[in-house]
């Protein structure tokens, strides 16, 4: 397992190279850590730090650059105790751009993102990035705002091709933990869906987490996709929330992350894992 965790200056974004080391504690796994400092020409041509000479602007990021170097040392730490190799990769350019081009050409299994605040720089790190990973990741991709011990974990289950590899990933990765998983269906409102499918798709995720040795809680909902989820999370705060990206209505191969899963990565603070996967070429 090769997961690629984006960090920069901010404190908080290794919240999210902390938790990944906890969820692959029991794993076979290397984490990276990729630090994407921006392009000093792009900078200066577009004008977006009027007030600073290009010595002042270089200084800035290369002041950036040793920052996240100290706190990188810090963070690894929590990798190394629980025997994950860790390093840190320094790139320059678009921030979404490169964290895309290097998960694909070093076959990263997946990617990491954690929350941060807005730098002195716009746009770099900040939520349009997340946004732009989620629509174009041919991986999973892991969004972390707070560290929280994994316990209880939610799987939100529409019986889908992409909801099926989902629990085939997330599972391995939850082995050898004492984690209870709550699988949960929603039987959207306006789309007539029939008890019965619903049951059928929930027996079908049960009967994929049993292979991994996992009993999990089923449970249906009806109502709004969104609100629902968020609701029982409200309720039960779940430690780690994950789905599909695509669902029934967009298939796969066109590549179009759903508006429910974008929605429930913008609206929880619980880490969720949007599960995507190579599309067909």
């Amino acid at each position: 397992m090769k997961v690629l965790v984006a960090v920069d200056k901010n404190p908080e974004t290794y919240i999210g190279l902390e938790f990944t080391c906890h969820l692959l504690e029991n794993q076979n796994a290397v984490v990276d850590a990729i630090h994407v400092k921006p392009d000093l020409a792009d900078i200066v041509a577009e004008g977006y730090a009027p007030f600073l000479s290009k010595g002042g602007l270089e200084g800035e990021i290369e002041g950036d650059v040793k920052e996240v170097r100290r706190q990188f040392e810090d963070a690894c730490q929590s990798c190394l105790s629980a025997k994950i190799p860790c390093r840190l990769v320094i790139e320059e350019g678009d921030p979404a751009e490169e964290i895309l081009n290097i998960a694909e050409s070093e076959k990263y299994d997946m990617i990491v993102l954690g929350s941060h605040e807005q730098s002195y720089l716009r746009g770099f790190l900040l939520g349009a990035v997340h946004a732009k990973i989620l629509h174009n990741a041919e991986q999973p991709v892991l969004i972390v705002r707070q560290f929280r011990e994994i316990h209880r974990v939610l799987v939100v289950y529409r019986g889908s091709e992409t909801d099926k590899a989902a629990l085939e990933f997330t599972a391995p990765l939850l082995a050898g933990k004492s984690v209870e998983i709550t699988l949960l269906h929603v039987q959207e409102t306006g789309q007539y869906e029939s008890d019965e499918f619903a049951s059928q798709s929930l027996q079908q995720g049960a009967q994929i987490l049993r292979k991994f040795d996992f009993e999990p809680i089923t449970k249906m909902a009806k109502g709004d996709f969104v609100e629902q989820i968020l609701r029982d999370v409200a309720v039960h705060r779940y430690d780690l929330v994950v789905l599909g990206a695509y669902g029934h209505k967009r298939p796969k191969y066109l590549k179009l992350l759903s508006d429910e899963a974008l929605n429930l990565a913008r609206l929880t603070t619980r880490p969720i894992l949007v599960f995507r996967e190579k599309t067909r070429s």
